[in-house]
């Protein structure tokens, strides 16, 4: 069985995997550590042959709203691994595989959602002449994107408060140099990056030959931003994204975020 997880574990080394085993969901070695910490669970110990032994800690299966929550506000990813098949129906080991792979910017989990805010995943694209970004919150489907210099791309993750950030591999320094560290970020490889593969990515999503419906045909940077986007729901197996129905340009003087708390006291000092 652990060589079962070790080789699930290894399509996603940086989550931290819930194993189903029977009634509970296992984490094991490092994983077991970190889960222990952050959900205050018991930390035991199991024999993992020769004499050697792993990390292990757990809880049971049906208080997964209850736990997973908390880890992903952790600002971990999480990598769930379900059980394909009924025990009793079979004499070898258990067919698992990832269900699921839940991330900061990506949930629609009721219990991991704040009502108050929305959730928003962003992707950020270094073009030559501009930078490219876009947001999306999967659980209502609002999908935005722009382009600009850095400045004004900084604005905007600090107006939208993504929470989660998704840049090229190997540029984070780009990254954290002009937007700062608070966001809890994702690298993926540059090929998600291309504009070949984000755009087949949209019109395939969309289902149209071109973007001029949307009005973002000419924001080359901020569409790659976009396709990423899609992409990465397609990485992390968020496969039910019908609602997602259209992409908006980000008017750059038009468009002001307000929050709720602003809204509520513009409309208080009206009254």
């Amino acid at each position: 069985m652990m060589k079962q997880f070790l080789d699930l574990k290894a399509k996603h080394p940086d989550a931290v995997m819930l194993f189903r085993c029977g009634d509970f969901y296992e984490t094991y070695s490092t994983d077991a550590i970190i889960a222990a910490e952050i959900l205050g669970i018991t930390l035991t110990k199991r024999a993992n042959g020769k004499g050697k032994t792993i990390e292990m800690a757990g809880f049971p299966h049906h208080a997964l709203d209850t736990y997973l929550p908390k880890l992903v506000r952790a600002g971990k990813r999480v990598a769930i691994c379900d059980q394909l098949e009924d025990p009793k129906m079979t004499k070898k080991l258990v067919k698992r595989g990832i269900t699921e792979l839940v991330t900061p910017g990506v949930s629609i989990n009721d219990n991991i959602l704040n009502y108050k805010e929305n959730n928003f995943l962003a992707a950020v694209h270094f073009g030559k002449s501009a930078c490219g970004i876009a947001f999306l919150d999967i659980s209502t489907g609002e999908f935005l994107t722009a382009e600009g210099p850095f400045d004004y791309v900084d604005k905007l993750l600090n107006n939208f408060g993504p929470k989660e950030v998704l840049f090229e591999r190997g540029k984070r320094g780009m990254f954290e140099g002009n937007f700062g560290s608070k966001f809890f970020t994702f690298e993926l490889d540059d090929w998600v990056f291309t504009e070949t593969t984000s755009r087949e990515k949209l019109l395939k999503h969309f289902e149209t030959k071109n973007l001029k419906g949307f009005g973002v045909e000419h924001l080359k940077n901020g569409t790659i931003a976009s396709g990423a986007i899609l992409q990465y729901l397609d990485m992390t197996q968020h496969t039910q994204i019908g609602h997602i129905t259209s992409l908006a340009r980000i008017e750059e003087d038009k468009y002001v975020r307000m929050d709720k708390f602003t809204v509520r006291i513009s409309s208080l000092s009206a009254v």
